[in-house]
């Protein structure tokens, strides 16, 4: 049997969302759908579509992403467990790696259109304000964790390694959303701010009580 078809028989034996999932077509529609945002703030950027101040429109919007793509992928393995799909996990790598790609494009925005590509601004700015040193080093960590995602990685470290290392992720969640208020905070719009952390505390409870709760 060809490999294409043992993959097929594969998922005819699947419940469907999980042969949709490992369907050849689903991580090029991901890809297509997480890349939507950027096409769309490119678009807008040149058709003058982002208001009366584009450069804070961009870099927020890429600041957006950044926090809707990492609850995507912080979502993928409860919607996995709790639903059965559990296919969704070939589709998580794809969602990290957006996170990190959100995150470079936010802070290239920022060192673009706030700096003028004026490194040493950069760092005075990371050095004098706090929202900017938090979001830095959730970005570190960030490309740490996607530089590392690849089969290849996984061999190297060794799989218990790997995963402690990628467990950080939890960490960057909560840098983003401290990055996020202390933005926020000096305007006293902080509804976006509680929504995302209320949706992190809740993904990230979910896997504390899974792994110490009562079985």
């Amino acid at each position: 049997m060809s490999t294409t078809a043992h993959a097929g028989a594969i998922r005819s034996r699947l419940s469907w969302p999980n042969r949709i999932v490992m369907h050849p077509l689903a991580k090029p529609t991901l890809f297509a759908a997480l890349s939507l945002p950027m096409l769309y703030l490119v678009w807008a950027a040149f058709a003058d579509a982002l208001g009366a101040n584009p450069a804070q429109a961009m870099v927020r919007a890429l600041g957006d992403w950044t926090l809707r793509a990492l609850v995507l992928a912080l979502a993928v393995t409860p919607l996995r467990v709790i639903t059965g799909w559990s296919a969704l996990v070939r589709l998580r790598r794809m969602c990290g790696l957006f996170v990190a790609f959100y995150a470079s494009m936010h802070l290239l925005a920022y060192a673009w259109l706030d700096t003028g590509w004026d490194w040493a601004e950069v760092v005075h700015d990371t050095a004098k304000r706090p929202f900017i040193l938090v979001g830095m080093l959730a970005w570190v960590l960030l490309i740490a964790l996607a530089a590392t995602s690849f089969n290849g990685a996984v061999r190297a470290l060794g799989g218990k390694a790997w995963q402690r290392l990628h467990r950080l992720v939890y960490l960057v969640a909560g840098l983003a959303v401290l990055h996020f208020y202390w933005m926020r905070s000096s305007k006293n719009d902080l509804t976006e701010v509680s929504v995302y952390a209320a949706v992190f505390i809740g993904l990230l409870g979910w896997r504390a009580w899974r792994r110490w709760g009562p079985r």
